[in-house]
C-alpha cells in the first residue's frame, strides 16, 4: 500500500464530520517575490502555535495522541492551514496534520542562551541538531518548513558581536538545506535583536507582540522594509487574556490579523493554541494566550481568529474605486503579452486597462489587439511623457495606475494599492519592481545590477521617489500638475512628478506588497544604453530642479535608495540598544548614503585618477597616487559586488566580477551622457538682450 493510501484509509474518526483536504503528497511550498505559492495560486500561511508542552507517555513533547486529534481537529475548523511547534514532531504526529490538511513550520530547539560559540563541540551538536531534525520531517507532505532558532538573547549578541551570529546562522541555514535542499528554512527573529539583519532565508520570520493597532502598523511597514523582497511572516504573536480579558484578547488578536493581511503580510501565527505552556522544566499557570483553554474549550478569541482564517485574503476593501490601469508601450514585443495576461487576472472588480501605443514598429499593436479588454489607443511616436498624459485624458477611473509594458503584475497587485490610498488618505502610491528569476547569466548579473528603477524612502511609510513601473495616483492631483512633462521622453518623468507633487504638498506613500515584476535589460549593451538614458533624464531634471542634485550634477537623495549598490557604508549603524542593552525595540538606523560613499565611482574621480596616474607615469614618481585611486574604485566595485543578490545557480566568481564590472561602468556611461546633454542644452541658451539707450 502507498503512503498516500495509508494517510487516506487510515484517517481520524473526528474527520466524520468535518472534510479538510488531507496532504498525501508533498506539494512545495515555493517562495515568489514577497509571497508564497502552491502551483500557480497564492498560499498565505495562516498558522497557530503548538506547545511547548510537557512530555507525554510516548515520550514526545507533545500532548497524548487523542487530544492531539481533538486538537488537530478544532484548528483545522478554525481556518489554519499551519502549527508552528518548537520540538520536532514525531512520525505519527506528522501523519496526523497530513490527516488533517496541516503544514508544519518546524523548530528545532537548541541551545540559545548560553554562550555557544565559546564551545565548538556545543556548535558540532548544534549543528547535528539541525541535520537530525530536518532529515527527521524530510519529504514528508506536512513538512512546511524549518526554522533553525528562535529569539537569541540580545546578551548573547552582543557579546559575540552581530556578524558572528549571523554567520553561524548563515551556517545553520547551510546544514539545514544540505539536508533537503528543496526545504525553506528561516530564523525567528525579533525586535530586541532586529539590527541582527538576517536576510539571507527563505522568508523573514518575526514575533512581535504590539497590542496597539497605530504601533503595530507602523513596525509592520518597518518590517516589510527590512525584509525587502522576501516573504514576511509574524512567526509569533498573541495576548494573554489573564491579563487583557478574553474580549480584549479577541479584539486585540482582530487588528494584528487585519492589519497584517491588509498590509501583505504572506502569514502569521498567532500564539498560542492554547492556555496549556511547559517551558524551563515548568508548567506556566500566570500566562494564558491560547484560543481555547487547557480544556480545549473555545475562547472569544477562537471566533475571531476564525473569521479572518476563513475568509478571503487579501481582505476585502471597504470601497472598490474605479482605477485606471496605463500601460505605454513603445516595440514592447518581447514582453507585451505577459503584461496584458497579468493585467487580465488581477484580482479587483472595478478597473479598466489602457494602452498607449506610442508608433511601435514591431508587434506591439498585434499583440495588444489579442486582448479585447484592453482599450487600445494608437498614436505616432511622442515619448513616455506623451504617451501618460495620453492615457491620463483617457482615463476615467480616480485612480490612475502605471506600469510598464515590460511589467508583470501581481494578482492582487491594485488590492494593495487602493488599500494604502484608502488608509492612509494620501494621493500617491506606490510599491516594489522585483526582476523575474533570469535563465542564463548575463541576464542575472544584468538583473542586480545598480541603475534599475527603485524606490526611495524617506520613512518606513513615506517615499520620496516611486518607479514608474509601478506608481498610482489620484486623477485630481495629477490634473492639478498637468500630469506628465513632455520633455522627458524615455526617463525622468517619474522623478520630475513626484518631486512636483512634493512641491504642492502632496505626500507619496509606499505599499511593499503591491508588487510588479520588472523585466531587466537581458544585455550589457542595452543595459549601458539604459543608462545612458538615465543620464539624459537627469540632466534634463537639473534644469527643473536645480536644488534637488549635488555639485557633481547627480540627485540628491534625502531618503534611503532601496536595491541600490553603488554607496560603500563608511559610517557603522546607530542601534539604540536601551540600558544595559535590554531595549525592547533595538533598532537600527542607517544615515542616507553620503557624497563621499558615491565618490569612487564618479567620472570626476576617475578622470582625477588619470590624470594623476599619467603625470605620475612621464615623472616617473607618486605612481601610487594614481594607483591607489583606482584600487579604491576597485573595492567600491567588489564591495558592491559581494551583496549582489544574484540567483544562487549563477553565483560564483565570474558573476561576481561582471557585477563589479557593471557597477563600475553605469555611473561613468551615466555621467558622461548627463554631461553631454547639459551642454547641449546650455550651448542653446538664448542671451538676454537689453535694448540700446
Amino acid at each position: 500500500m502507498s503512503y498516500e493510501e495509508d494517510i487516506l484509509q487510515n484517517l481520524p474518526s473526528s474527520l466524520l464530520d468535518f472534510h479538510p483536504v488531507p496532504l498525501v503528497k508533498r506539494d512545495v511550498v515555493k517562495v515568489q517575490g514577497k509571497f508564497f505559492f502552491l502551483g500557480e495560486k497564492k498560499f498565505f500561511l495562516k498558522g497557530v502555535s503548538y506547545g511547548p508542552f510537557s512530555p507525554a507517555t510516548h515520550g514526545a513533547p507533545f500532548p497524548e495522541r487523542q487530544v492531539v486529534e481533538k486538537d488537530f481537529g478544532l484548528i483545522a475548523e478554525l481556518g489554519a492551514n499551519c502549527l508552528r511547534t518548537y520540538h520536532i514532531p514525531p512520525d505519527w504526529l506528522l501523519d496526523l496534520a497530513a490527516a488533517y490538511g496541516l503544514r508544519m513550520l518546524v523548530g528545532i530547539p537548541w541551545a540559545q542562551h548560553v554562550c555557544f560559540l565559546d564551545s565548538p563541540s556545543l556548535q558540532q551538536e548544534i549543528r547535528q541538531a539541525i541535520a537530525h531534525g530536518v532529515k527527521a520531517c524530510r519529504s514528508h507532505p506536512a513538512a512546511f518548513a524549518y526554522v533553525v532558532g528562535n529569539e537569541i538573547p540580545p546578551d548573547i549578541v552582543r557579546w559575540y558581536g552581530p556578524e558572528r551570529i549571523r554567520a553561524f546562522v548563515k551556517e545553520l541555514m547551510a546544514v539545514a538545506k544540505e539536508s533537503d535542499p528543496e526545504a525553506l528554512v528561516s530564523y525567528a527573529n525579533y525586535p530586541c535583536t532586529e539590527y541582527l539583519n538576517i536576510n539571507f532565508t527563505d522568508f523573514v520570520c518575526f514575533n512581535v507582540y504590539l497590542h496597539r493597532e497605530k504601533d503595530f502598523r507602523r513596525y509592520l511597514s518597518r518590517l516589510h522594509n527590512l525584509s525587502d523582497d522576501k516573504p514576511l511572516v509574524l512567526s509569533e504573536f498573541g495576548v494573554d487574556s489573564i491579563r487583557e480579558g478574553t474580549e480584549a484578547q479577541a479584539e486585540i488578536l482582530s487588528q494584528k490579523l487585519s492589519s497584517s493581511f491588509e498590509m501583505g503580510a504572506a502569514g502569521t501565527v498567532v500564539f498560542s493554541w492554547t492556555d496549556e505552556w511547559f517551558t524551563g522544566g515548568f508548567a506556566v499557570q500566570d500566562w494564558a494566550f491560547g484560543l481555547v483553554d487547557q480544556e480545549r474549550l473555545k475562547k472569544p478569541a477562537f471566533q475571531m481568529v476564525q473569521q479572518y482564517y476563513k475568509a478571503v485574503l487579501p481582505p476585502m476593501l471597504p470601497e472598490y474605486p474605479k482605477v485606471s490601469v496605463v500601460v505605454c508601450a513603445y516595440n514592447a514585443e518581447r514582453t507585451m503579452d505577459s503584461c496584458l495576461a497579468s493585467l487580465k487576472k488581477l484580482n479587483y472588480p472595478n478597473y479598466e486597462v489602457i494602452v498607449v501605443n506610442d508608433g511601435s514598429t514591431d508587434r506591439t499593436l498585434e499583440i495588444t489587439q489579442r486582448y479585447d479588454y484592453a482599450r487600445l489607443i494608437s498614436q505616432e511616436n511622442k515619448g513616455l511623457s506623451a504617451a501618460r498624459n495620453v492615457g491620463i485624458a483617457a482615463a476615467t477611473g480616480e485612480i490612475v495606475a502605471f506600469t510598464d509594458s515590460d511589467c508583470v503584475a501581481d494578482p492582487d497587485w491594485l488590492t494593495y494599492l487602493v488599500g494604502k490610498f484608502l488608509s492612509s488618505g494620501v494621493s500617491a502610491v506606490g510599491g516594489p519592481n522585483l526582476p523575474p528569476p533570469e535563465d542564463s547569466l548575463v541576464p542575472a548579473c544584468v538583473a542586480v545590477s545598480p541603475g534599475a528603477p527603485v524606490h526611495v524612502l524617506l520613512s518606513d511609510e513615506v517615499a520620496e521617489h516611486i518607479a514608474g513601473c509601478n506608481m498610482a495616483f489620484r486623477r485630481e492631483a495629477l490634473l492639478e500638475i498637468d500630469g506628465f512633462d513632455p520633455v522627458f521622453h524615455a526617463a525622468g518623468d517619474d522623478v520630475d512628478l513626484c518631486w512636483r507633487l512634493q512641491d504642492k504638498g502632496y505626500i507619496i506613500s509606499f505599499s511593499p506588497a503591491a508588487l510588479v515584476w520588472h523585466f531587466r535589460r537581458n544585455t550589457v549593451k542595452d543595459y549601458l544604453k539604459q543608462q545612458r538614458g538615465y543620464g539624459k533624464a537627469e540632466a534634463l531634471l537639473y534644469f527643473k530642479h536645480p536644488y534637488r542634485f549635488n555639485l557633481l550634477g547627480q540627485p540628491c537623495w534625502s531618503g534611503r535608495i532601496y536595491g541600490d549598490l553603488s554607496a560603500v557604508v563608511l559610517r557603522q549603524p546607530m542601534i539604540y540598544s536601551g540600558v544595559f542593552g535590554q531595549g525592547l525595540f533595538q533598532t537600527l538606523y542607517q544615515s542616507p548614503a553620503s557624497l563621499l560613499s558615491y565618490l569612487p565611482l564618479t567620472l570626476e574621480w576617475n578622470v582625477a585618477a588619470a590624470i594623476l596616474f599619467v603625470s605620475a607615469l612621464l615623472s616617473g614618481h607618486y605612481l601610487w597616487v594614481g594607483g591607489a585611486l583606482f584600487v579604491t574604485s576597485f573595492i567600491w566595485c567588489v564591495s558592491g559586488a559581494r551583496r549582489a543578490p544574484i540567483e544562487p545557480c549563477f553565483r560564483g566568481v565570474k558573476a561576481r566580477l561582471l557585477v563589479a564590472q557593471l557597477i563600475y561602468l553605469g555611473p561613468l556611461v551615466r555621467s558622461i551622457e548627463r554631461y553631454r546633454w547639459r551642454t547641449r542644452i546650455l550651448t542653446k541658451v538664448v542671451p538676454i538682450k537689453f535694448a540700446d539707450y
